[in-house]
């Protein structure tokens, strides 16, 4: 049986229109193959305008495969195939054809400038009205082509002869503007006809000019004015082109949406449409001429990820009244997104929609949103054939909304579909699953795939709800490992973190949170913290070991080694980063609710840690890049760091200075000891796990850490314990609360049912739902063993009165998996490797095995002492 190939990849971009790289690198699954087959060798195919260039490779490589050919120049099309040869000397069949489009590469190739309205308005208001900007246009007979490249000083929504262009919101994103503004391109040749046509956008204020920050926040952070920049090209049959590009020959008018913001929400007033504003023949009359604005081209960039999109619609599970005799829809479920309404109604009416993501008292409870109006209103124009509307610039973090002047019987209306929650994230696709026979533990997977899903809305963001929202590197360095399995968020984040790089200072310093906004004076100006600024080597590096990448590294890796070269230079020779502002082990439970970075763990311990294994990582990308003299250079600075922080934190019988769980459990992961005191170390922190009723002891940096301490050291059923432990503060205490998305408080809700005071309380945080990283690998067993799970690790470690577990993961390979279970003793497992890769079976009590590709089954002996143990569904609280 031959191999078979599935459809090339192109970077990491799930749709290859428009994109930016002039030599995209190539990935491939290879689908079948006889038992024991390994790829020899493949004969790329690369289709240009007709003429077919083919380019044979003696290499096994698959993934990320350097392009062969010709560089592509800008608004190429290349289709390609591939075919693979194995070393029993055979030729698979072609893979099908897939094809990439290059975008706009070079500066010169823009002649769109930025237009916007110029009527006069108070920069300093949140209530500006936003523009609509339209023009007219012809197409000539025999049209082949058109492509649109679309971006905003705000956010757009382009319409062509009254259609929406493009399934995404929130476009173009945020990014750090004033280096990078992302376009967009559409294809939207079937929106064109011959003759007459029109093109317009609706515009929105965004992260661009709308208000971000708290206590007020701050307003115009990266400009005052509201443009749109788009380049419509069109090419016909006999190769001639014609751009309609934003110029002065555009007009604007006022839109129906009277305001809209990011935290605030959105007012529309249905009775302000201008019916047939982007059709051909409308009359603009009374429209207003455009100002043209400045843009640098060289500024405009391609994405590396998918776009936010509305990915999923959920319906309110009830409609309660509360004490007050409000009207709240329950959805059930904390999400990200808005609510769409239909329903018809006299012109006038009116209604409010206020979201919050609890309740307390059966009231909805707003406090935890801080200074985010997070409101929509909607005034009907009495259409008698009925309205729809959702907002178009704006998202909420929610499980409950509140509905005012609701026109007809809402109780009826709402199980009739006319309130409906639209979720919308940036449109990764998802690539882990995980379920096990405890139903709490899979509960708390899935809060955390909603967390996730909830936060990467353009940039992994922290919370998405209140007066916030910002690109925390902490949170997303201690959440990448288990953010690379959920999706593959790899092109996104390898965008963020040229975001970052922009930001970086020159002295290396990598700030609080990416892109920059300014803030009170505990952030900026920005000041070098540990474990936030290491996202600048640990998130590079953790998407070189989930997708095989090496380009990140090579993108990343005069940023990463600024920011270790600012540790060394801060540390000085003691070699001891123990001065200067940090943040320490933030929201460790024993700290007061006024001072979340007084931990029990010495932040200076956490810092000189992370000082120790950043410097190790840039070590190891130099050996990875093949920089050899760097590769030295970090790796005695990593020796010289790990001998100061055993010298100053460590003690001979292995107790630290620090006598926490984070304090071991960074020692242990970020190998700071000696290995003589590997073990004792492990002991003491299973110790204080007991001695604290399995309770969480551990913040956001200790949180992703100590279970993984535990388990590598001998200490597998403290990990369990503390995993599986269900009074406050721990995991499933959330989850027996009925949280549907991981807290950023352990008590966020106390478990009377109030809500923290704290003015940091939010229930959709990931950070401390990095725990399932360690649920993938260890509890299930699927580990990478070699960057992009070439080599995958089948490692399951029962506990916990587990019966069974499972997880798969679309690697970049094609999908592994690992199921097991219990059933009298016998321990059975399950593991499937896709092609490429191979893999080792490391079971309990018996040698490790090396095997490849296909379905593996063993059955092997275990304690029996856990496999009486089962759960209840009822255990889970809905």
């Amino acid at each position: 049986m031959p191999a078979t190939v599935s459809a090339v990849r192109f970077e990491h971009h799930r749709e290859p229109l428009g994109i930016g790289e002039s030599r995209p690198r190539l990935s491939w699954v290879i689908d079948t193959a006889p038992t024991g087959w390994t790829q020899a060798a493949s004969r790329i195919e690369i289709d240009t305008d007709g003429a077919v260039d083919t380019f044979e490779i003696d290499s096994d490589a698959q993934v990320l495969v350097p392009w062969p050919g010709r560089a592509l120049d800008s608004r190429a099309r290349a289709s390609v195939r591939v075919r693979v040869r194995g070393t029993d000397g055979e030729w698979s069949d072609p893979s099908p054809w897939a094809t990439v489009e290059t975008g706009l590469l070079h500066p010169e190739d823009w002649t769109a400038g930025p237009i916007g309205a110029i009527w006069n308005e108070n920069p300093m208001r949140d209530d500006r009205r936003p523009a609509l900007v339209r023009r007219d246009f012809t197409v000539r007979p025999d049209l082949v082509r058109a492509r649109l490249y679309a971006s905003a000083h705000g956010l757009y929504q382009a319409e062509i002869n009254g259609e929406r262009v493009g399934t995404d919101v929130l476009s173009p994103g945020w990014t750090v503007y004033r280096e990078r503004l992302r376009y967009y391109t559409y294809d939207v040749t079937d929106l064109l006809a011959e003759g007459d046509n029109a093109i317009g956008a609706w515009l929105g204020d965004g992260w661009y000019r709308g208000r971000l920050g708290w206590r007020g926040g701050f307003r115009n952070v990266f400009g005052d004015d509201l443009s749109f920049i788009g380049q419509l090209e069109l090419t016909y049959a006999d190769g001639t082109t014609e751009t309609v590009a934003t110029d002065t020959r555009w007009r604007s008018a006022p839109s129906p949406i009277l305001h809209s913001g990011i935290y605030d929400g959105e007012t529309y007033d249905a009775r302000e449409e201008l019916p047939g504003w982007s059709r051909a023949g409308y009359d603009d009359g009374d429209w207003q001429r455009v100002q043209l604005r400045r843009r640098d081209p060289a500024t405009l960039v391609a994405p590396t990820g998918p776009p936010v999109r509305v990915t999923e619609e959920v319906h309110p599970v009830t409609v309660l009244r509360t004490p007050a005799g409000k009207r709240v829809l329950d959805f059930g479920q904390n999400l990200v997104g808005v609510v769409r309404l239909r329903a018809t109604a006299a012109a006038g009416t009116t209604v409010t929609l206020r979201t919050a993501e609890v309740l307390q008292d059966d009231e909805l409870y707003t406090r935890p949103l801080r200074d985010a109006v997070s409101t929509d209103v909607y005034t009907f124009a009495g259409r008698p054939e009925g309205e729809e509307w959702e907002p178009r610039f704006t998202y909420h973090g929610f499980r409950y909304v509140e509905v005012d002047g609701w026109p007809g019987d809402i109780d009826a209306d709402a199980a009739a579909g006319a309130l409906v929650a639209r979720v919308l994230h940036t449109d990764m696709e998802r690539t882990g699953w995980f379920e096990s026979s405890n139903p709490q533990l899979d509960r708390l997977h899935e809060n955390v795939v909603w967390g996730m899903r909830g936060n990467f809305v353009d940039i992994p963001s922290d919370c998405p709800q209140r007066d916030e929202r910002l690109g925390w590197t902490g949170d997303i360095q201690v959440f990448a490992p288990a953010a690379s399995f959920l999706y593959d968020s790899s092109g996104m984040l390898a965008g963020w973190l040229r975001d970052l790089e922009a930001e970086q200072l020159p002295d290396g310093t990598v700030p609080w949170y990416v892109p920059v906004i300014p803030a009170d004076t505990m952030w900026t100006p920005q000041r070098p913290g540990a474990a936030w600024g290491d996202a600048a080597t640990i998130v590079p590096w953790t998407l070189h070991r989930r997708f095989g990448d090496e380009g990140v590294l090579r993108a990343q890796f005069d940023s990463a080694r600024a920011w270790v070269d600012l540790q060394a230079e801060i540390a000085g020779p003691s070699r001891l980063w123990d001065t200067g502002f940090q943040l320490g082990d933030w929201l460790d439970p024993a700290a007061p609710p006024h001072d979340p970075a007084d931990a029990l763990t010495d932040r200076y311990l956490v810092a000189s840690g992370y000082f120790a294994y950043s410097a190790r990582l840039v070590a190891d990308m130099a050996a990875t890049l093949g920089e050899t003299t760097d590769a030295a250079h970090y790796t005695a600075l990593a020796a010289e760091a790990k001998a100061a922080f055993i010298g100053a934190y460590v003690g001979d019988d292995g107790r630290m200075t620090s006598d926490a769980q984070t304090a071991y459990a960074l020692a242990l992961e970020f190998d700071l000891l000696p290995d003589e005191l590997r073990a004792p170390a492990a002991a003491r922190l299973a110790a204080l796990v007991r001695a604290g009723g399995n309770r969480i002891g551990t913040g956001f940096v200790g949180t992703p850490l100590v279970t993984d301490a535990l388990s590598a050291n001998g200490q597998l059923d403290a990990a369990y314990d503390l995993l599986l432990e269900k009074e406050c503060p721990s995991w499933l205490y959330q989850v027996g609360m009925g949280a549907t998305t991981v807290w950023e408080r352990w008590d966020s809700m106390r478990p009377d049912g109030s809500v923290n005071p704290g003015s940091m309380t939010s229930f959709n945080h990931y950070a401390l739902g990095a725990v399932v990283d360690w649920m993938h690998r260890v509890v299930a067993g699927l580990a990478a063993d070699a960057p992009g799970y070439r080599r995958i690790r089948v490692a399951p470690r029962p506990g916990g009165g587990l019966t069974s577990a499972a997880a798969r993961h679309r690697t970049p390979f094609g999908e592994a998996a690992v199921s097991w279970r219990i059933d009298a003793g016998v321990l059975h497992v399950t593991a499937e490797l896709p092609v490429g890769t191979t893999g080792v079976l490391a079971l309990p009590g018996q040698p490790e095995e090396e095997v490849g590709h296909g379905t593996h089954t063993r059955s092997v002996t275990v304690d029996g002492a856990d496999a009486d143990a089962t759960y209840s569904a009822a255990e889970v609280t809905a």
